[in-house]
């Protein structure tokens, strides 16, 4: 059984699909730019050791963010995945509460514009859903899982988050053949806008799973 730390570790390395532009909302797309470069550089060039301060002060100017847009979808979405990542370094009972902000914003986030982000919210909350623990320590639920990461596959059938999350979760219950299909569909998307960094990122996770699969036989 895996551990709670362990659990939520595995949250580091959430992202979401590549953020569209916003008509009229120019210094608001630079923050959220701004706010995605950053957690890509703690979330995979930063020692671990650093990550978790790190998380802290993006956690801050996100929620400050939200605050300055409190109509708007994307600030909740972007601290929502900054909270999951903070909690993934923490570790422990107390990342819990962590991770029950972030849900909270992200359907927040979703009573506003469940589009937002191409439909990006449900990428987030599906792999929220399937790698917390479940009743009573947390709300972790694999059919919420599934429901939730094929919402997110509608909306981005192609993108190579939703596609990345369902294959892992494909593979945490056993279905090898449907996991790999997806992963493999996950590494031909396209490049997202300004996401290099991201990308490569979650490419390396992809190789890395893909492996681990065939080694397991």
């Amino acid at each position: 059984m895996r551990t709670v730390t362990a659990i939520l570790r595995s949250l580091l390395l959430l992202s979401l699909a590549a953020l569209p532009a916003v008509a009229g909302a120019d210094t608001l797309d630079a923050a959220l730019l701004g706010i995605q470069h950053q957690w890509a550089h703690i979330a995979y060039q930063l020692p671990k050791a650093q990550q978790e301060n790190a998380f802290v002060q993006l956690d801050a100017n996100a929620a400050a963010l939200v605050k300055q847009y409190p109509n708007r979808a994307e600030p909740k979405l972007w601290q929502a995945i900054v909270l999951s990542s903070e909690a993934g370094v923490r570790g422990g009972f107390g990342a819990l509460s962590l991770v029950d902000r972030a849900r909270d914003l992200l359907l927040a986030a979703e009573k506003i514009d469940p589009t937002a982000m191409n439909g990006s919210i449900y990428t987030t909350l599906g792999s929220l859903y399937y790698q917390v623990p479940g009743w009573p320590l947390s709300f972790g639920s694999d059919s919420k899982a599934k429901a939730l990461l094929l919402k997110a596959l509608q909306f981005n059938p192609n993108g190579i988050d939703p596609n990345y999350f369902y294959g892992d979760f494909l593979f945490r219950n056993g279905r090898k053949p449907e996991a790999l299909a997806a992963l493999d569909k996950a590494l031909q998307a396209p490049p997202r806008p300004d996401r290099a960094l991201a990308d490569q990122g979650r490419r390396k996770q992809i190789r890395a799973l893909i492996a681990k699969m065939k080694n397991e036989g």
